[in-house]
């Protein structure tokens, strides 16, 4: 099938491609957001296509997976008229736990008759109000980096972008706490001046920026991986590290709960408790390599690659019928 797509989640678009069909990416001049095309840090095959709007109005599209609300109004230009949902197949797919008054918070396609809602955790489809719309969920998978764990370096690998911009929800408010039990190197964007803020000398809290292609072998030589974010979807970064065979310490919220077993590592509300677990990582190499193991076992079990695109397979096809 035909499937226009834009790119917006890097992580997740680079799973979704690898199925067997055709990938409509728009791209633009400039590359904005309504236009980025085939990423440049991700290994995207080439039935990834960039399409102008302009070429859009000539393909045949077999359905259209929605991410933002403004893409519908996109579509329909692009698309010479045809109105997703209406006149081609459509899918609305929601990364985000809801923002706003939780659990009150309306999901942007409530109560519409003309497409699916599809969340990636069961968790974000029990939080978001989506009125009479039509819901389901396919979890996420990955690409499956292999197992790299080495845990050489006694130290936390934390991923977050932005974490002095999100603060609270991130947990960056959480690091200092955590700092003092296993120094941490962050890594993503925008964490540059991250000790300086938190009051951390530099070596309890290292800022990491690493090209894409590098981040998974850096991350696999740390002793840990360390969730402690409050409130997001399920973080492909923490799905990634239990892949690659990290241990995981991790607060209990959101879907987290469900992605890490008892065994992978250590899940609470209770940041001391976390602060324990990390300590005891760091002193027992044995014990942090057997969790990682489990990790990387209920990791390949729940979000593989294969099980990923058959359920999206399964989906749009049903989508389509209908």
């Amino acid at each position: 099938m035909n499937i226009l797509i834009w790119h917006v989640h890097g992580s997740w678009t680079t799973a979704f491609v690898q199925g067997p069909h055709t990938y409509l990416i728009p791209v633009l001049p400039g590359r904005g957001p309504d236009g980025l095309g085939r990423a440049r840090t991700w290994d995207w095959p080439a039935s990834a296509r960039e399409v102008t709007p302009a070429q859009l109005r000539e393909e045949h599209v077999d359905v259209v997976v929605l991410q933002r609300p403004h893409e519908a109004r996109l579509a329909e230009r692009w698309l010479g008229g045809r109105r997703p949902g209406r006149d081609v197949p459509a899918v609305y797919l929601e990364h985000n736990a809801p923002d706003g008054p939780v659990p009150h918070a309306r999901h942007p396609a409530a109560d519409r008759d003309d497409l699916l809602l599809v969340h990636v955790t069961h968790f974000n489809r029990l939080f978001w109000d989506s009125g009479t719309t039509p819901t389901a969920v396919v979890e996420h998978g990955v690409v499956d980096p292999g197992h790299r764990y080495t845990g050489e370096l006694e130290r936390a690998a934390v991923v977050v972008n932005e974490p002095l911009r999100r603060g609270r929800t991130t947990g960056t408010d959480l690091l200092p706490g955590l700092a003092l039990a296993a120094p941490l190197d962050v890594f993503g964007m925008g964490t540059g001046g991250l000790a300086a803020h938190l009051g951390l000398p530099p070596d309890r809290c290292r800022a990491v920026d690493l090209p894409q292609h590098e981040l998974h072998q850096a991350m696999a030589r740390r002793r840990l991986y360390l969730h402690p974010v409050r409130w997001t979807s399920l973080g492909l970064s923490l799905i990634e590290a239990m892949h690659l065979g990290m241990p995981v310490v991790a607060l209990a919220t959101t879907e987290a709960v469900e992605a890490v077993p008892r065994e992978a590592g250590t899940l609470s509300t209770r940041p001391e408790r976390l602060a324990r677990a990390a300590a005891a990582f760091l002193r027992d190499p044995d014990a942090a390599f057997e969790a990682g193991l489990a990790a990387r076992q209920a990791a390949l079990e729940r979000y593989g690659l294969k099980r990923f695109l058959a359920d999206w397979d399964l989906l749009l096809e049903e989508v389509i019928r209908r």
